[in-house]
């Protein structure tokens, strides 16, 4: 089995899983998922219809139902925590970190939480209870409280003995937390450190001086600092600046890997359904879209029912605006995502704003000169017509410009008035290149080719 895995790991496993559901053959569904990683077992529950879910989920070794439950995205990790009890809950929770167990007990309804929370042991109330404070959307929230601090006044190989003791050091550890004697955190000790410099040295002499996360910091400014800053782990600080636990890696790559999977539902106005998700819910939701759509392409189909005598008297107006349109569409799309792209990473502010708009309409100049002589000639050869090519020439330069000055300028006022520019932006920006084009073509074409 581990060789075919190897092969074509995804499509084995859901396919094998099928196979073995189909012919009731449980014993090999539990060895398929027996050699799976916790998250491997999500990704392949999230792969596959509710009813065969259901039937993967009871093949779970019950020591792994929690991780599996951390690794699985929030609307099918639903699905599951209605159906467990309470204490069997608390149970299969009770060795994960505490962020992962605040992640899952916030997708609960507030009575059933309680009840689990009534099912903890007091030491895992006691690691929940800072975490739980802070919305999960903050540092606060992502951050874990296992976590090793050592006085900066103490010798290495006291920190070396205080190690030996513990006998365990928790999960992706690079570093050990500075503090007073008050729990200010002062800064980090690389256990490399710890391991090759002198024993009778102290920890001050080595400790390093890495960046502190504040409670209230939101998750995507987490992530960047991580980016930037090649972090492995990070300390989180409250207000007066003690150390509250940290952020590692692990919780951040999940942060990155959310908002990106955000950005390609929002960009086709899906909102949080995964795969499976019931069919009503999923058509409700795309309604809206599809609904919100079409007032845009009645309103592009408006412009053009303008200039219907037009159309009647030179047909091949007709066949050429979808090329107007489309140019534009593709131009303003470039501008569009490089905008937001630059909102998201925080590389777009005030200063920044009026460069980025000249270089973009440079750009779009530049390139509406380029095709609008391949189309115009393409035109010209096609109809024997050089008046329709200059057209259709000069319409394309009009849209890409107006297009790309478009693409820069809608995110912008989208995030000014408090609107997620990955969802609205593309509708918007797609409705003003129909417009635009349409209205620059046939515009024009009424004016010097039929009037």
């Amino acid at each position: 089995m581990n060789d075919i895995i190897e092969q074509d790991p995804e499509l084995t496993v859901i396919d094998s899983l099928h196979e073995a559901l189909a012919q009731n053959d449980h014993e090999l569904a539990r060895s398929v998922v027996a050699e799976l990683h916790p998250s491997e077992i999500a990704d392949v529950i999230e792969s596959l219809p509710s009813r065969a879910r259901d039937n993967v989920w009871h093949l779970i070794n019950p020591a792994q139902e929690g991780d599996v439950l951390s690794h699985l995205q929030d609307s099918v990790r639903s699905e599951f925590l209605e159906q467990i009890p309470p204490d069997k809950l608390a149970d299969a929770t009770k060795n994960l970190d505490a962020d992962d167990v605040a992640d899952i007990l916030q997708d609960l309804p507030d009575a059933l939480a309680n009840n689990v929370l009534h099912a903890m042991d007091e030491q895992n109330l006691q690691r929940l209870a800072s975490v739980l404070t802070y919305p999960e959307d903050t540092a606060g929230g992502l951050m874990n409280i296992d976590v090793i601090s050592v006085r900066a006044d103490v010798s290495l190989e006291a920190v070396a003995r205080y190690m030996r003791l513990l006998a365990d050091i928790p999960p992706k550890t690079d570093n050990l937390m500075v503090v007073d004697r008050d729990n200010h955190y002062l800064g980090v000790l690389p256990l490399t450190k710890l391991l090759v410099k002198a024993p009778e040295t102290t920890v001050d002499t080595w400790m390093e001086e890495e960046p502190c996360l504040p409670t209230n910091m939101p998750k995507a400014e987490v992530a960047k600092i991580f980016e930037q800053r090649d972090l492995v782990s990070a300390a989180v600080i409250d207000d007066e600046g003690r150390l509250l636990g940290r952020i590692t890696i692990d919780d951040v790559v999940d942060v990155i890997q959310a908002a990106a999977e955000q950005a390609v539902r929002s960009m086709a106005g899906l909102g949080e359904d995964d795969m499976f998700s019931p069919v009503l819910v999923t058509t409700k939701r795309r309604a809206i879209w599809l609904g919100i759509n079409l007032m845009t392409a009645f309103l592009a189909a408006w412009v053009i029912g303008q200039f219907e005598d037009t159309i009647r008297e030179l047909v091949a107006l007709a066949v050429l605006m979808p090329v107007v349109a489309g140019m534009g569409g593709i131009a303003g799309s470039q501008t569009l995502t490089i905008a937001i792209r630059g909102i998201a990473l925080g590389q777009i502010v005030k200063a920044n704003i009026k460069p980025l708009l000249k270089k973009e309409l440079t750009v779009s100049i530049f390139n509406g000169m380029l095709w609008s002589c391949v189309v115009a000639g393409i035109v010209i050869v096609w109809f024997d017509n050089p008046f329709l090519g200059l057209i259709i020439g000069i319409a394309i330069i009009i849209n890409l410009i107006i297009a790309a000055f478009a693409g820069a300028i809608i995110p912008l006022a989208l995030r000014r008035y408090g609107i997620d520019p990955a969802i609205a932006g593309g509708v918007i920006l797609t409705t003003v290149t129909d417009v635009v084009g349409f209205m620059s073509f046939l515009g024009l074409a009424t004016i010097f080719l039929v009037a």
